[in-house]
């Protein structure tokens, strides 16, 4: 029996696939490498000491899918897969719908084919849009302001829908805050694509000349510095946030949401004070406007998380500024060259 990781060769993907070889599970990655690199599955067989399948493929691709399930006993699904940029996500709508939502529903057609019906959703803190107060709760009204953030609700409807049709699925949507950090290894962490679109691989290129300043939006807001204040929370808190979630639902049926998030609020400011200090470096950065849509305050209320899942996250700021700047530090580049390998030595 398999743990099917949906995106598994993602920054989020990797780091939980990790944690689930060293937990136990055995686990089977599907992945279509358009945002992501064949070389961060090579590494997490080399931290862990573990093999697996992997399948280089689309969920959109219906029948490959369905022979990922045929060739493999899947016992449960964490679904990382899809587009994920909300910027790019205003400018092509209908490629971010398509992508993110027809792809799940291909899954559940499949899931539910192979009678599987046991699902961790990553889903994300944008379902609620511009809230009116913190902490956020799970009970807080959502109203997503971009299309990304539109798809992810979107899918937490169609996911209560399948609950409501067959009451043997257990699914947990987990609505991630703002992940940072990597491996304490330094040989996993995240590797965007261009110009990163999150403010920590945007500060960490800063560092290693790659870009040379940060723009941030706007000081001018009613916050410790003026600056945007957001809960950042370690990426290996958050995988390890998946495997609680993938417990519960193994045990139980129904649809649950969970914030997974520190429930602690840094401005950009703060952040940047941080990395110094865990760097040694000075980041150049420059005041720009406003961006439309951006809110002062957000941070979580995980409690809920806490009390059902028994998850709590444990590492500090510093902590997830010194693993991520460990990881960039080591790869200047990310997976850089050996990306290039691994995917043409796949494609032999």
């Amino acid at each position: 029996m398999a743990i099917l990781v949906t995106g598994g060769a993602g920054y989020i993907g990797s780091h939980t696939c990790i944690e689930l070889l060293n937990a136990g599970y055995e686990i089977v990655v599907v992945d279509n490498l358009s945002n992501s690199s064949l070389e961060s599955l090579n590494r997490v067989k080399q931290i862990t000491s573990r093999d697996f399948q992997f399948y280089k493929l689309d969920i959109l691709d219906k029948d490959g899918l369905d022979a990922v399930f045929s060739k493999n006993t899947i016992e449960a699904v964490i679904h990382f897969a899809g587009l994920k940029a909300v910027g790019e996500s205003v400018h092509s709508p209908i490629w971010y719908y398509h992508n993110n939502i027809t792809g799940t529903l291909v899954l559940c057609e499949i899931m539910k084919k192979y009678n599987v019906h046991r699902m961790v959703f990553s889903s994300s803190a944008t379902v609620y849009g511009m809230p009116e107060s913190v902490p956020i709760s799970e009970d807080f009204q959502l109203a997503a302001t971009n299309p990304y953030g539109r798809t992810k609700l979107v899918i937490e409807e169609i996911l209560r829908d399948l609950y409501v049709s067959n009451n043997n699925w257990g699914i947990a949507l987990l609505r991630y805050f703002n992940p940072i950090g990597a491996h304490k290894s330094g040989w996993i962490g995240e590797d965007p694509g261009g110009t990163p679109n999150n403010l920590m691989p945007y500060i960490t290129q800063v560092a290693i000349g790659k870009l040379e300043q940060l723009n941030i939006f706007g000081n001018d807001y009613l916050t410790v510095d003026g600056t945007g204040v957001r809960d950042y929370i370690h990426v290996v808190d958050l995988a390890i946030g998946h495997l609680r979630a993938l417990e519960k639902v193994m045990t139980a049926s129904g649809v649950e949401a969970y914030n997974l998030g520190t429930g602690i609020g840094y401005s950009v400011l703060e952040l940047i004070a941080a990395f110094e200090r865990a760097s040694g470096l000075k980041i150049s950065y420059a005041i720009a406007e406003r961006r439309p849509g951006d809110v002062a305050i957000c941070f979580a209320d995980s409690s809920k998380a806490n009390k059902d899942l028994g998850w709590e996250a444990t590492r500090g700021i510093q902590e997830m500024c010194e693993d991520s700047w460990r990881w960039q530090s080591n790869n200047p580049n990310g997976y850089g060259a050996a990306k290039v390998l691994t995917e043409i030595r796949a494609a032999e």
